[in-house]
């Protein structure tokens, strides 16, 4: 099975099932000699395990992280980080009853179809327990990027069609959404509440804004900044589209409307999103990412079997109404892996 790396200089390869014995991931392109801990990839892990609230899975699983190569008293070596994550809380038998069953949303027909075998038990490698890997990867490129003075912040801005009216970033991480407007997300918890006792759910919208990047990364024309941010955006599974500054609304603005003026300090706006033809500009990098609504719900929903014959399904089990809250720090990961490989190719052309 291919496509399990991403990343040119510095990239994570992860492994894992959803109910398999354990998750985790494998770092490597990192800078020797750098203090590391585990509690600093924890605090990240916390941010992304299931079971914080009640627009979360009750799944209990601590995600404690153990690493076993690449950390030498304290310190990175420079060697590959091996990282592991053990599964507790898993429940494969909950699935027998529809494992023969294409869960209309998921990824059963298409693996099927694919490989010929697939694990049924939450999806195997397509649950979204996969994303644990690539947020402890990502906290080691979080702690490369400080270094660099560079700060990814993400947070839900749309649930449901509710929408944050205002950007208060003190209230990400103190409301169970991770919205940046306290009273919307009010609003937002209630929404998905209501449709959890329904056995529905919904999507949303989660934006990132990226600050400190030095102008000049991004390898064009077809390794664009821009791109490669895309390309790890959606490869989350739950994300179905991507828009960076403007983004669609673009498409009805005048050329005199979106062009970022220049003055002797800098740049007027940023109607680009901090990068043009490819490349950051040093400006604030801001981009958007559409989240589908959880496939797994209640819901009766008509499918066929893998023999083809019509029948009705019902996903029982411990989902997320709404996956927003919880892919917020992935965002985040995927972005600062992306950043720190941009870094390390730009300090490797540059000789």
């Amino acid at each position: 099975m291919a496509g399990n790396t991403f990343g040119e200089t510095f990239k994570i390869t992860t492994f894992g099932e959803s109910h398999g014995a354990g998750v985790g991931v494998i770092v490597d392109g990192v800078t020797p000699g750098v203090e590391l801990d585990t509690e600093y990839i924890q605090k990240q892990m916390d941010r992304r395990k299931p079971g914080q609230s009640s627009v979360t899975s009750p799944r209990k699983e601590y995600d404690i992280i153990h690493i076993l190569s690449g950390v030498f008293e304290g310190k990175t070596t420079g060697t590959p980080l091996f990282i592991l994550l053990n599964n507790h809380d898993m429940r494969p038998d909950a699935y027998n009853d529809i494992q023969h069953s294409f869960r209309p949303g998921h990824a059963d027909f298409t693996y099927l179809r694919k490989y010929g075998i697939r694990d049924h038990r939450g999806s195997g490698r397509a649950s979204g327990r996969e994303t644990a890997g690539r947020v402890a990867g990502g906290a080691v490129a979080r702690k490369l990027l400080e270094r660099r003075g560079v700060s990814v912040v993400a947070y839900t801005q749309e649930v449901g069609g509710i929408a944050c009216r205002s950007f208060v970033e003190q209230s990400i991480e103190n409301n169970a959404m991770r919205a940046c407007d306290p009273v919307a997300a009010i609003e937002m918890i209630k929404k998905v509440e209501q449709l959890a006792e329904k056995g529905d759910s919904c999507g949303g919208i989660v934006e990132c804004r990226i600050r400190g990047v030095i102008p000049g990364l991004g390898e064009p024309a077809f390794d664009k900044l821009d791109a490669e941010l895309a390309k790890a955006m959606l490869s989350i599974g739950a994300v179905k589209g991507i828009e960076f500054g403007e983004g669609f609304a673009a498409a009805s603005m005048l050329g005199s409307e979106h062009n970022d003026e220049m003055n002797s300090d800098g740049f007027l706006s940023n109607h680009s999103g901090g990068i043009l033809g490819g490349i950051s500009t040093g400006q604030e990098i801001i981009f958007r990412i559409a989240v589908k609504p959880t496939s797994s719900i209640s819901v009766p929903q008509r499918t066929i079997n893998d023999g083809g014959e019509e029948q009705q399904i019902q996903t029982i089990g411990r989902h997320d109404p709404c996956i927003c809250p919880r892919i917020v720090p992935v965002v985040e990961a995927m972005a600062c892996l992306v950043l720190e490989d941009q870094y390390k190719r730009q300090a490797a052309m540059l000789g």
